[in-house]
């Protein structure tokens, strides 16, 4: 008896092939399959707005560098805010720009500083329906634009910021943030955090840790948005570029201390880490598109080099793809109208 396997001819391209051919185009045949057997979506829900407050505006202040973004007043903050609870969001994000800054950042912990001041009217206008998130770091309040306090050297010292942030974390919980995101990449500061706030009887507050926060190009945009007032670079906190492994460490070290969430930022050029660090985490894991990402799509879509409503969804099921439970972007309220 012979052993030659049954060959079969494929029609298109007249080579015999072992087997029947494989046709996975079959699943995407139509619209409607295509949805059916999806494998990752977006829905408003997993959806997070960050929103720019400027202290003493009334009316909104467009931001050159993040066209349709603006610095919000306290009339277009209200209207913002309400619009993204329509639209199903998840949350909100806050920072503050405040009109006078100093070397320790006196005004982040002001209890009627800007952005403990937008917190209480965000929580008032939308509470309910959002989840109102505040982030923590000193770079919108100190007048030399870094995350920390700086020592006689001129150096970012890690543990004088850890009390600022304790500070601050207490001031932002007493305003009512739900959630505050912990962006400066100060060792430590989860467990600072998360002490001061069970320390001060708010144990319920939760709290984001930035873990894989990257010394990224693609922040440009955003120091505009908060008037940065930044000299020189934030390389000795922030991650290097190429590593990888250490972003999921930080991760790591951020769950060990009390993290409720941590987070990868930039997204869209770390997916690696993003990926990496929600195959491993016990929490839920977000991503930040930033500024720069959000700045880069709506410049060539303005040029129509992209489809930009395809691009925009693209890059957001990208981001959720690599493993974000929810994602953080300029795009979201404005998203969410479409799935819903």
């Amino acid at each position: 008896m012979s052993t030659t396997p049954h060959l079969s001819s494929s029609p298109s391209a007249g080579t015999p092939l072992a087997g029947p051919i494989l046709r996975p185009r079959r699943l995407r045949s139509s619209r409607a399959m295509r949805e059916l057997t999806r494998e990752t979506r977006l829905h408003p829900r997993q959806l997070v707005l960050p929103m720019f407050v400027r202290e003493g505006a009334v009316e909104a202040v467009p931001i050159g560098s993040m066209p349709g973004v603006v610095q919000h007043g306290t009339d277009s903050f209200r209207r913002a805010l309400t619009e993204a609870a329509e639209a199903g969001i998840g949350g909100v994000m806050l920072f503050g720009v405040p009109t006078t800054k100093d070397a320790r950042g006196s005004g982040a912990d002001d209890p009627d500083g800007v952005l403990n001041a937008a917190t209480r009217i965000a929580v008032a206008e939308v509470g309910d329906a959002l989840v109102v998130q505040t982030d923590l770091c000193l770079d919108e309040f100190t007048d030399h634009g870094h995350c920390g306090v700086l020592d006689a050297r001129g150096a970012v010292d890690n543990d004088a910021t850890l009390t600022r942030y304790a500070s601050m974390a207490i001031a932002q919980a007493e305003a009512g943030s739900a959630l505050l995101g912990l962006s400066g990449m100060m060792d430590g500061q989860v467990e600072a955090v998360r002490t001061a706030l069970d320390d001060a009887g708010h144990t319920g507050t939760a709290v984001l840790a930035y873990s894989g926060k990257y010394a990224s190009a693609y922040y440009g945009p955003f120091r505009e948005a908060v008037d940065s007032s930044l000299q020189g670079d934030r390389r000795t906190y922030q991650l290097d570029p190429g590593n990888g492994r250490e972003g999921v460490r930080e991760a790591e070290i951020d769950v060990a201390e009390g993290a409720d969430v941590v987070m990868v930022k930039p997204a869209g050029s770390y997916l690696d880490v993003l990926a990496a660090v929600a195959a491993s985490s016990p929490v839920p894991v977000w991503a930040y598109q930033v500024s720069g990402e959000y700045s880069m799509i709506e410049a060539a879509a303005a040029n129509g080099w992209i489809d930009r409503e395809r691009a925009i969804e693209e890059s957001l099921l990208s981001i959720r793809r690599a493993g974000a439970d929810a994602v953080l972007t300029y795009f979201a309220t404005e998203v969410a109208a479409w799935l819903r």
